[in-house]
């Protein structure tokens, strides 16, 4: 079985809590496309112009940048997420990416998702909290989020170069890992949710 499931590709969506250019976690997501497995495409998108959630606006209709992230996610086979630590916890646009992909129309796309998270930052303890956190949203609207080992990558500034590359071979081995576990969690994924689906056929 898991040969079969090595042997699908995987489309995974990716983005970072960073509006930065220059941010360690974008140069992270840069890394993760380098580093991933064999049949596995990793595509960043950018959650900076999603419209501040809003009940309203929801109700008048998703608008433009909100219909393209949702689907974005839908047509994925699973989501990596590198977020900052902003005041022990994440940034209010990943909250806001989340409060989007959590909501319907239809089934929401962050529902039943595969989602794997890292992080860095310059600090000695990297991006725990801003993960605890991360992680407790996720399960809140039903992910299905990579169990740990996590991605802590501390002292950032020391383990990227002046342009921004992962230089430090510890961490680019933790990542890819990372990477690998992902694939095999897709594919648990894949097979529990054609089994569910089967259950309901009957």
């Amino acid at each position: 079985m898991r040969q079969v499931e090595l042997a699908v590709a995987d489309s995974i969506v990716a983005f970072s809590g960073s509006l930065r250019r220059g941010s360690f976690n974008r140069a992270l997501l840069h890394a993760a496309r380098q580093l991933a497995p064999d049949g596995m495409t990793i595509v960043p998108i950018e959650i900076g112009k999603l419209p501040f959630y809003n009940a309203d606006v929801e109700a008048a209709g998703d608008p433009p940048e909100v219909i393209a992230f949702k689907a974005a996610l839908r047509e994925a086979d699973g989501v990596l997420i590198a977020t900052p630590e902003y005041n022990d916890g994440i940034p209010a646009v990943l909250t806001n990416a989340i409060d989007w992909g959590s909501r319907l129309p239809g089934r929401a796309p962050l529902t039943g998702k595969p989602v794997a998270v890292m992080g860095a930052s310059p600090s000695q303890i990297g991006t725990a909290r801003a993960q605890l956190h991360l992680r407790q949203l996720l399960n809140h609207v039903h992910a299905r989020t990579l169990p740990p080992p996590e991605l802590l990558v501390a002292a950032a500034h020391e383990r990227f170069d002046a342009e921004l590359r992962l230089t430090h071979e510890s961490t680019r081995r933790v990542l890819a890992d990372l990477l690998e576990r992902f694939t095999r969690w897709i594919g648990r994924e894949r097979v529990a949710a054609e089994a569910e689906d089967k259950l309901q056929a009957k």
